[in-house]
């Protein structure tokens, strides 16, 4: 694969289908600083993901990722570039192995905003995680990082196992137990979304863990735990959260 010269093409085809009035409001939406070109996402997830229609090798993906993350302009890195290289990383995740989990670090590092980290944690990581369970550990210490998208990754990385049948109940439990005091809207919301998505398949384990935790629970985290909650569950535990 030439590289360079492939994700100059996804740039090019990016910038011809911008849309100004759109980068503007997206921009303002997602509160950035990075430039903005105005692109669809499904129409920039069509354009990434030409560029990896065959599987790449791991290197020449690794590559692609890097210059597309690193596209700047005016000095700024580009959102719609960002954007692009999650979509190929996330699409051609099975050619990367556990020594690769470093890789989707660095990118959730250098994000600001769920607008990136969301795909990381659940597409990347998670995928990750999944087929190889003992990264887990890595996700043990992510629980209890300084920044914040780091511990909210921790949290949806949970998600695939969840989704898949398989979830990590000690995981979900001791992260639970972690984040449940958490000030930060993002932390809050995450663990929230991760209970209701289990719920659609075992609403009884989420039941009795909101129970437990009842108390302590953040109204973002209850509301979302609860929204997927057979009715009789749901109403008995609103019940309880407001005479707490």
């Amino acid at each position: 694969m030439d590289v360079e010269g492939e994700a100059a093409r996804v740039l090019v085809e990016l910038r011809a289908l911008g849309d100004p009035s759109r980068a503007e409001s997206e921009r303002r939406y997602l509160k950035s600083d990075l430039a903005h070109i105005g692109v669809p996402v499904p129409v920039l997830r069509k354009v990434a993901h030409s560029s990896v229609r065959r599987d790449p090798s791991r290197e020449d993906l690794l590559a692609l990722v890097h210059s597309l993350w690193t596209v700047t302009e005016e000095g700024r890195p580009v959102h719609e570039a960002r954007m692009a290289a999650i979509e190929v990383l996330s699409r051609r995740v099975n050619v990367l192995g556990p020594a690769d989990l470093p890789v989707a670090e660095q990118l959730i590092r250098d994000s600001v905003s769920w607008a990136y980290v969301d795909h990381l944690a659940e597409k990347v990581v998670g995928a990750l995680v999944l087929r190889h369970p003992d990264l887990g550990t890595v996700l043990d210490a992510w629980v209890a990082d300084p920044y914040m998208w780091i511990r909210r990754t921790a949290m949806l990385a949970l998600l695939p196992g969840i989704r898949t049948g398989n979830p990590d109940l000690d995981r979900l439990d001791r992260f639970g137990d972690a984040l449940i005091g958490e000030k930060e809207f993002f932390i809050r919301k995450a663990l929230g979304w991760v209970l209701r998505e289990h719920s659609k398949r075992d609403p009884a384990w989420v039941t009795t863990w909101v129970t437990d935790h009842i108390t302590t629970i953040s109204g973002v985290t209850f509301r979302e735990a609860v929204r997927r909650l057979p009715t009789p569950a749901a109403t008995h535990l609103q019940t309880a959260y407001r005479t707490r």
